[in-house]
Protein backbone atom coordinates (compact mmCIF):
# COMPACT_ATOMS: atom_id res chain seq x y z
CA UNK A 1 0.00 0.00 0.00
CA UNK A 2 1.79 3.83 -1.35
CA UNK A 3 1.45 6.57 1.64
CA UNK A 4 -1.17 9.04 0.07
CA UNK A 5 0.42 11.67 2.15
CA UNK A 6 3.85 11.47 0.89
CA UNK A 7 4.44 14.50 -1.43
CA UNK A 8 5.36 13.46 -4.85
CA UNK A 9 8.42 14.31 -6.72
CA UNK A 10 9.20 14.93 -10.55
CA UNK A 11 12.91 14.87 -11.46
CA UNK A 12 14.15 16.42 -15.11
CA UNK A 13 17.43 16.81 -16.45
CA UNK A 14 18.66 18.96 -19.80
CA UNK A 15 22.33 19.46 -21.11
CA UNK A 16 21.96 23.41 -22.70
CA UNK A 17 24.99 24.76 -24.59
CA UNK A 18 25.15 27.76 -22.48
CA UNK A 19 26.80 28.76 -19.11
CA UNK A 20 25.41 27.93 -16.21
CA UNK A 21 25.27 31.60 -15.61
CA UNK A 22 23.34 32.90 -18.74
CA UNK A 23 20.52 29.55 -17.77
CA UNK A 24 20.02 30.82 -14.68
CA UNK A 25 19.62 34.74 -15.89
CA UNK A 26 16.94 33.28 -18.18
CA UNK A 27 14.75 32.42 -15.01
CA UNK A 28 14.46 35.72 -13.62
CA UNK A 29 15.15 38.23 -16.43
CA UNK A 30 11.09 38.95 -17.08
CA UNK A 31 11.76 39.48 -20.89
CA UNK A 32 13.36 36.48 -21.37
CA UNK A 33 11.60 34.43 -18.94
CA UNK A 34 8.69 35.28 -21.44
CA UNK A 35 10.07 33.96 -24.17
CA UNK A 36 10.37 30.29 -23.10
CA UNK A 37 8.50 29.98 -20.18
CA UNK A 38 5.00 30.29 -21.49
CA UNK A 39 2.90 30.61 -24.94
CA UNK A 40 4.22 27.36 -25.91
CA UNK A 41 1.38 25.57 -25.63
CA UNK A 42 -1.31 25.87 -28.33
CA UNK A 43 -3.54 28.87 -27.42
CA UNK A 44 -1.48 30.47 -24.76
CA UNK A 45 -0.40 34.12 -24.18
CA UNK A 46 1.57 35.81 -21.87
CA UNK A 47 -0.21 38.58 -20.08
CA UNK A 48 2.33 39.78 -17.65
CA UNK A 49 5.36 38.66 -15.68
CA UNK A 50 6.56 40.33 -12.25
CA UNK A 51 9.37 38.77 -10.66
CA UNK A 52 11.04 40.08 -7.71
CA UNK A 53 14.25 38.09 -8.03
CA UNK A 54 15.85 37.76 -4.36
CA UNK A 55 15.21 35.37 -1.55
CA UNK A 56 12.12 35.95 0.02
CA UNK A 57 11.09 37.71 -3.25
CA UNK A 58 7.80 36.40 -4.99
CA UNK A 59 6.67 36.20 -8.58
CA UNK A 60 3.67 36.64 -10.82
CA UNK A 61 3.38 35.06 -14.07
CA UNK A 62 -0.07 35.30 -15.74
CA UNK A 63 -1.17 33.55 -19.08
CA UNK A 64 -4.42 33.39 -20.51
CA UNK A 65 -4.84 29.24 -21.47
CA UNK A 66 -7.51 29.01 -24.20
CA UNK A 67 -9.36 32.00 -22.50
CA UNK A 68 -9.05 31.43 -18.86
CA UNK A 69 -6.47 33.55 -17.21
CA UNK A 70 -4.06 31.02 -14.81
CA UNK A 71 -2.07 32.72 -12.18
CA UNK A 72 1.15 31.37 -11.43
CA UNK A 73 2.42 32.41 -8.33
CA UNK A 74 5.42 31.91 -5.68
CA UNK A 75 8.23 32.86 -3.73
CA UNK A 76 12.22 32.72 -4.04
CA UNK A 77 13.31 30.57 -1.68
CA UNK A 78 17.37 30.44 -2.65
CA UNK A 79 19.16 32.35 -5.22
CA UNK A 80 22.87 31.36 -5.46
CA UNK A 81 24.58 32.23 -8.69
CA UNK A 82 24.91 30.49 -10.85
CA UNK A 83 24.51 26.68 -9.26
CA UNK A 84 20.86 26.81 -7.18
CA UNK A 85 17.46 28.62 -7.67
CA UNK A 86 14.62 27.10 -5.60
CA UNK A 87 11.22 28.63 -5.31
CA UNK A 88 7.59 27.64 -4.15
CA UNK A 89 5.11 27.21 -6.79
CA UNK A 90 0.96 27.41 -7.51
CA UNK A 91 -1.98 28.60 -8.96
CA UNK A 92 -3.61 31.55 -7.34
CA UNK A 93 -7.03 30.46 -5.83
CA UNK A 94 -5.74 26.64 -5.49
CA UNK A 95 -4.50 26.07 -2.20
CA UNK A 96 -1.88 28.67 -1.96
CA UNK A 97 -1.41 26.54 1.76
CA UNK A 98 -0.04 23.83 -0.28
CA UNK A 99 2.31 25.28 -2.90
CA UNK A 100 4.89 22.67 -4.18
CA UNK A 101 8.47 23.58 -4.66
CA UNK A 102 10.86 23.99 -7.42
CA UNK A 103 14.77 23.25 -6.99
CA UNK A 104 16.98 23.90 -10.27
CA UNK A 105 20.68 22.67 -10.03
CA UNK A 106 22.93 24.35 -12.47
CA UNK A 107 26.01 22.53 -12.95
CA UNK A 108 29.03 23.60 -15.80
CA UNK A 109 29.99 19.80 -17.61
CA UNK A 110 32.67 21.90 -19.47
CA UNK A 111 30.62 21.42 -22.76
CA UNK A 112 27.60 24.12 -21.33
CA UNK A 113 25.78 23.80 -18.42
CA UNK A 114 23.72 20.42 -17.08
CA UNK A 115 20.32 21.50 -15.50
CA UNK A 116 18.48 19.35 -12.98
CA UNK A 117 15.00 20.56 -12.19
CA UNK A 118 13.07 18.80 -8.96
CA UNK A 119 9.48 19.43 -8.43
CA UNK A 120 7.99 18.76 -5.48
CA UNK A 121 4.16 18.55 -5.44
CA UNK A 122 1.47 17.60 -2.32
CA UNK A 123 -0.41 14.90 -2.65
CA UNK A 124 -3.93 16.27 -3.29
CA UNK A 125 -2.45 17.53 -6.63
CA UNK A 126 -1.29 14.14 -7.96
CA UNK A 127 -3.82 13.84 -11.04
CA UNK A 128 -2.07 16.67 -12.28
CA UNK A 129 1.17 15.20 -12.19
CA UNK A 130 1.96 13.78 -15.57
CA UNK A 131 0.44 17.19 -16.86
CA UNK A 132 3.22 19.00 -14.74
CA UNK A 133 5.91 16.98 -15.78
CA UNK A 134 5.07 17.12 -19.69
CA UNK A 135 4.49 20.93 -19.20
CA UNK A 136 7.91 21.39 -18.02
CA UNK A 137 9.14 19.45 -20.50
CA UNK A 138 8.04 21.79 -22.77
CA UNK A 139 9.27 24.81 -20.92
CA UNK A 140 12.94 23.20 -20.83
CA UNK A 141 12.79 22.39 -24.54
CA UNK A 142 11.38 26.08 -25.18
CA UNK A 143 14.19 27.41 -23.07
CA UNK A 144 16.76 25.07 -25.26
CA UNK A 145 16.20 26.82 -28.24
CA UNK A 146 17.42 30.29 -26.81
CA UNK A 147 20.42 28.50 -26.55
CA UNK A 148 21.99 27.49 -30.41
CA UNK A 149 23.39 23.80 -30.16
CA UNK A 150 21.63 22.44 -26.88
CA UNK A 151 20.86 18.81 -27.86
CA UNK A 152 16.77 17.70 -27.65
CA UNK A 153 15.90 15.58 -24.90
Amino acid sequence: MSDTSAPLQITLTRHFAATPERVFDAWLTPRTLGMWMFGHVAGERVLGLDLDPRVGGRFSLRVDRGGTVIHHIGQYRSLDRPTLLAFSWGVQGHGEDALSEVSLAFADDGAGCHLALTHVIDPQWAAYLERTRNGWRTMLDALAELFPGSPPH
